[in-house]
């Protein structure tokens, strides 16, 4: 499933693209292949922030529905029957997450177990032609096979903006804060600065390619947040 799903149709997106434009070396092919994928999962990239802006405006509601319910069990229940009644699914951007993750390790397998620059004819399609020649140097400077940590840098520091414009204000602290105000901030706070550093290392103790993707996709992502947000506010919809 992961093979036939996955791992096979992104080996032959990187080859088939990499044969019909000679120029693109493979990080090329990645960044073209990155925008690729975030356009067609731009449907629920747009319905996860739509919901994520739908949420901020009922946080009014949200925080008088936990005012009103004390007891754990009542309150959740009351929160999903307000998600529903406005229309709104909590969990679209998990789902959009979890998409993504196969697509980290199939990338992770064809540049690190010997998928490329090495061709196996036998997992490419019919259509799929083998190029004369693979040009694993990223612009010329960067082995995509290789560490690199200017581009895990970039992938932390992308990572770092993607969450500034993407999640809520950090709540200030209060003087009497509850454990539960405590939670939400150290929470917001771990996502906001050490995910990004997270990032860094993950990216750097694989391959650059996983950089190089997680790069992309931040930028991707950023453009895509701002441009959603402006859609949005111009039709009223939130």
């Amino acid at each position: 499933m992961y093979h036939t799903l996955i791992y096979d149709p992104l080996y032959n997106g990187l080859i088939f693209l990499m044969d019909v434009i000679p120029w693109a070396d493979a990080g090329v092919a990645v960044i073209i292949f990155t925008i690729l994928v975030k356009l067609i999962l731009f449907p629920l990239s747009y319905r996860s922030v739509k919901t994520q802006l739908e949420m901020k405006r009922i946080e009014p509601e949200l925080n008088a529905v936990k005012q009103k319910y004390t007891d754990k069990q009542e309150q959740a229940r009351a929160i999903m029957a307000l998600y529903k009644e406005k229309g709104i699914n909590p969990f679209s951007g998990f789902f959009l997450i979890l998409i993504q993750l196969p697509i980290i390790f199939a990338l992770y397998s064809i540049f690190y177990n010997g998928g490329l620059p090495s061709v196996h004819g036998e997992l490419l399609y019919s259509f799929v032609a083998i190029p004369d020649f693979i040009n694993m140097k990223f612009i010329g400077l960067v082995d995509i096979a290789k560490k690199s940590i200017i581009l895990s840098l970039l992938a932390g520091a992308t990572q770092y903006f993607q969450i500034r414009y993407s999640m809520p204000i950090v709540p200030k602290k209060t003087e009497n804060p509850t454990f539960k105000d405590d939670l939400a901030r150290t929470m917001s706070l771990q996502m906001r600065y050490m995910l990004p550093v997270v990032v860094f290392f993950i990216s750097y103790g694989i391959s650059s390619v996983i950089a190089l993707y997680w790069t992309v996709s931040n930028l991707f992502a950023i453009g895509q947040e701002l441009y959603i947000r402006k859609t949005l506010k111009n039709n009223k919809t939130i």
